[in-house]
C-alpha cells in the first residue's frame, strides 16, 4: 500500500495580467520529506507556496491534504490544517517581548505564563533556545528566526514552508537551524524548503521539484546533483564561465567618510565613533559585520537620509554630509536600500512613476513638466536591460517577485551612471 502523500498539488494554475505565474504544477510531499523548490527570480516559487498557504487562490487545479481535496481559503484556515509558514522577513516587533510576538500570532487568547513555560519547552526540544521574556531588540538575526519558527512550531504543523531561511544567518546559526529541520523531519513533519544556496540543497533536502517560467521544469533528488547540474536545471542552459581580473587599484577618490560621528535616533541602534573610510574610482568596497553593529546607521548616514557634518562626507571632492538624499544624488551618489519594498520602490506605484521616485532630477523631469513618454521609455529599458520579468512599465511594483524587484530598483539606479552606488544586502532573497 502505497502512503499518502501529506501534499499533493495537481495542475495548480495562477494568472495574472500577462503573466503566467504558475502553470500546470503537480507536486508531491510526504510525511518527513524536506523537499526543495527551486528556480530563478520570477520562477512562480513565492505564488505557489501563497496559494498554499490561503494567501492567493489558484485559478486552476486542485489541492489535496493527507488524500482529500481541500480549498484552503486564508492563512488562519492553512494553519488549521496544519501548514506553518517561515516568511524571508521577519515580522517581529522589536519593543515587545518575545512571548508578546508569539501571543500575537496565536488565532485564540492566550495564558501568557502558561505560553512562556511552552516556548521554553519546544525551542529547547528542537535546539533553538530562547527566553520568552527578552525583548526582540536585544536578540541576533538568528535568535530573531528561531523565534518566527518557534511560532510555527507551537501550532503543531504537518507542513512547514522555508521560504530563503538562511539569507541572514551566519554559517553557525546554518548548522544549527539544520539540525532542528532534520529533527521536525524526523518526527514526521514535512518541509517545504525554498532557497538559492544549492550547497544548502543538496545538504539538506531528500527531493527537489525545478521552476522555470511558472512551469515544473525538473524533478530530482539533490543529493545525486551537483550545484552545477541544478543551476542549469533551473536556468536551462549551462552556466557561463565566470572570468576574474587583476584586482583594480581604484582611481581618484570618490567617497570620502572622516570622524564619522552618529548618534542613533532609533533607540535600539548603535553609535558611530570616529568612523572614517575611503573609496576610489572602479573600487568595490565592502563593510562586513553581525548585523545590529552599526552597518544600518552608516547606510543611513552615506545614503543622506540622516545628515551629518558637513566636513564628515565629501563626494567627488565636494563637501556632502549636510546634504539630504536629493543632494547627494546631484554629486554622483546613488543609492540601493535593504527594504525594496516601502524604501527601494513604492509598492502600489507603477514600474514608471517608481522610476521616476529618484530620476526625477537626472533629466526624467526637465523643468516643472514630467516627460511621462521619456519615463515609460526609461522604466520599459530597465526592464529589458535587466531581464525584469514584469508584464511591463505599467505593472505596480507589489505586483513583482522579490528578485525582480531587486533587479529593477538595482537596473533604475545604474541607468542614471552613478559615480558612487551605495548597495546594502543586495542580494537578500
Amino acid at each position: 500500500m502505497n502512503p499518502v502523500p501529506r501534499l499533493e498539488l495537481q495542475g495548480i494554475s495562477k494568472y495574472y495580467p500577462a503573466v503566467v505565474a504558475n502553470k500546470d504544477i503537480n507536486l508531491r510531499v510526504m510525511p518527513g520529506e524536506i523537499h526543495a523548490l527551486l528556480g530563478e527570480n520570477g520562477a512562480g516559487k513565492s505564488t505557489l507556496m501563497k496559494a498554499v498557504y490561503g494567501v492567493i487562490k489558484p485559478d486552476e487545479g486542485h489541492i489535496f491534504w493527507n488524500g482529500e481535496e481541500v480549498r484552503i481559503s486564508s492563512p488562519a484556515h492553512a494553519r488549521r490544517l496544519g501548514i506553518g509558514m517561515v516568511f524571508q522577513h521577519f515580522s517581529l516587533f522589536d519593543t515587545l517581548t518575545v512571548a508578546q510576538n508569539i501571543a500575537l500570532a496565536m488565532d485564540q487568547a492566550v495564558n501568557m505564563r502558561k505560553l512562556s513555560a511552552r516556548i521554553a519547552e519546544v525551542s529547547g526540544h528542537y535546539g533553538l533556545p530562547l527566553t520568552p521574556d527578552r525583548l526582540v531588540h536585544d536578540l541576533s538575526v538568528g535568535e530573531r528566526q528561531r523565534v518566527e519558527i518557534v511560532r510555527c512550531l507551537l501550532q503543531n504543523p504537518s507542513l512547514l514552508i522555508m521560504d530563503e531561511p538562511t539569507s541572514v544567518l551566519t554559517p553557525q546559526a546554518v548548522q544549527r537551524l539544520f539540525g532542528t529541520l532534520r529533527r521536525l523531519s524526523d518526527e514526521g513533519c514535512s518541509i517545504l524548503y525554498i532557497s538559492h544556496k544549492l550547497d544548502e540543497i543538496r545538504a539538506l533536502c531528500h527531493n527537489a521539484t525545478v521552476l522555470r517560467a511558472g512551469q515544473v521544469t525538473g524533478q530530482a533528488d539533490p543529493r545525486q546533483e551537483s550545484a552545477k547540474t541544478l543551476a542549469e536545471m533551473m536556468i536551462g542552459k549551462e552556466l557561463p564561465v565566470c572570468l576574474h581580473g587583476e584586482p583594480n587599484p581604484g582611481g581618484s577618490e570618490r567617497l570620502v567618510v572622516r570622524n564619522l560621528e552618529r548618534t542613533p535616533t532609533d533607540p535600539f541602534g548603535a553609535r558611530l565613533h570616529q568612523l572614517s573610510l575611503s573609496v576610489r574610482s572602479g573600487e568595490i568596497f565592502g563593510i562586513a559585520g553581525v548585523s545590529g553593529n552599526g552597518q544600518q546607521e552608516l547606510l543611513y548616514a552615506l545614503s543622506g537620509e540622516q545628515p551629518s557634518a558637513t566636513d564628515q562626507i565629501e563626494i567627488n571632492g565636494k563637501p556632502a554630509g549636510a546634504l539630504n538624499a536629493s543632494g547627494r544624488r546631484k554629486l554622483g551618489l546613488r543609492f540601493i536600500p535593504e527594504e525594496r519594498l516601502g524604501r527601494g520602490a513604492v509598492p502600489e506605484m507603477t514600474l514608471t512613476q517608481n522610476a521616476l521616485l529618484t530620476g526625477y532630477d537626472s533629466g526624467l523631469k526637465p523643468g516643472w513638466f514630467i516627460n511621462h513618454r521619456r519615463i515609460r521609455r526609461f522604466a520599459r529599458d530597465g526592464i529589458s536591460r535587466f531581464n525584469v520579468k514584469a508584464p511591463g512599465p505599467q505593472a505596480e511594483a507589489k505586483s513583482l517577485s522579490g528578485g525582480n524587484l531587486q533587479k529593477f530598483i538595482v537596473g533604475r539606479e545604474l541607468m542614471l551612471n552613478p559615480d558612487v552606488l551605495v548597495v546594502a544586502q543586495p542580494t537578500w532573497g
